[in-house]
């Protein structure tokens, strides 16, 4: 193929996405597009803010997002819990929507060991009783968001009722579909030790019944202290046979000191689902490759 079909196809691509600028619904990370462009399937194709692969964690706004976000027509964000670089920004924007303000989610707080080792690496200010902002990996909040939303889009898409209402049934189904499978796959693994590079899958623990038996690192690109790595490795050793999850958007830098010599698997875990296509079924793939992921490493166990 030469070089002008090449450059051909590839604007042809980019075409095929909405860009920021082009979309009247902004999200801030990709899990929350992809709710929001199941609802919109067949009418309108939401924008995301944060570029693939990138934390929330440690993002930092350029121009042309600001006057992305200050041409949008809806803005759904999760809160500055998550979110702090669009705290000052989004507060009084009556265009935006704090997620985690929504009345009827069921939200988690972290718990005293996700404070401990936050105060080792001061991350985020989540102390003992704070809010876990990762309300997307709750099969449960995302259908409960999925109907908020329906109803706050719909004034924006007043010919589109109809529409929206079947993309919500037709959510609401694959939810349900899944719910049943992940029940029979992960009735078995309950009890199976696993550790995880970064605290934040709280909501898809509860959901799946499993617990982590420890934390690599709360901090983007931050190493554990030393008292933290031999305390891990000490329960890496305790554990015996265990799976560690890294994860695309933290630099698991000790993973393999951490592991050498210790009978573990390792695999990674993606939250935001960089690499999913943006459509009616990008939630639900994102869960099911989550899901897939963990027990995949788990039933080797």
């Amino acid at each position: 193929m030469s070089i002008r079909s090449l450059l051909a196809l590839a604007a042809g691509l980019l075409l095929s996405f909405p860009s920021m600028a082009d979309s009247r619904i902004m999200t801030s990370i990709k899990p929350i597009q992809q709710i929001t462009a199941a609802l919109l399937d067949g009418i309108d194709e939401p924008a995301v803010l944060l570029p693939p692969g990138v934390s929330p964690h440690a993002f930092a706004l350029r121009p042309s997002d600001r006057r992305a976000l200050a041409e949008a027509e809806r803005i759904y964000w999760i809160g500055p819990d998550l979110e702090r670089f669009l705290d000052s920004l989004l507060h009084d924007n009556a265009r935006a929507r704090e997620l985690m303000a929504v009345a009827s989610l069921t939200l988690r707080e972290f718990d005293e060991e996700h404070a401990e080792h936050a105060d080792e690496h001061h991350d985020h200010d989540h102390d003992a009783g704070s809010l876990d902002p990762h309300i997307w990996l709750s099969p449960d909040n995302a259908l409960t968001l999925a109907r908020w939303m329906k109803t706050d889009l719909a004034p924006l898409y007043p010919e589109q009722e109809a529409r929206l209402d079947a993309n919500l049934h037709r959510f609401e189904q694959q939810l349900s579909t899944l719910q049943a499978q992940l029940r029979t796959r992960f009735a078995p693994l309950k009890n199976k030790p696993y550790f995880v590079f970064h605290d934040g899958y709280g909501y898809l623990e509860e959901y799946l019944g499993i617990e982590h038996r420890g934390v690599f690192s709360l901090a983007h690109e931050i190493q554990p202290g030393a008292r933290h790595v031999n305390d891990l490795r000490e329960d890496l050793r305790s554990a015996g046979r265990a799976c560690v999850f890294s994860e695309p958007q933290f630099t698991p830098r000790l993973i393999a000191s951490l592991t050498e010599g210790l009978p573990v698997e390792t695999a990674q875990l993606d939250p935001l689902g960089a690499d999913i296509a943006v459509g009616a079924d990008g939630y639900v793939t994102l869960l099911t490759n989550l899901t897939d992921n963990l027990a995949g490493c788990l039933t080797k166990l």
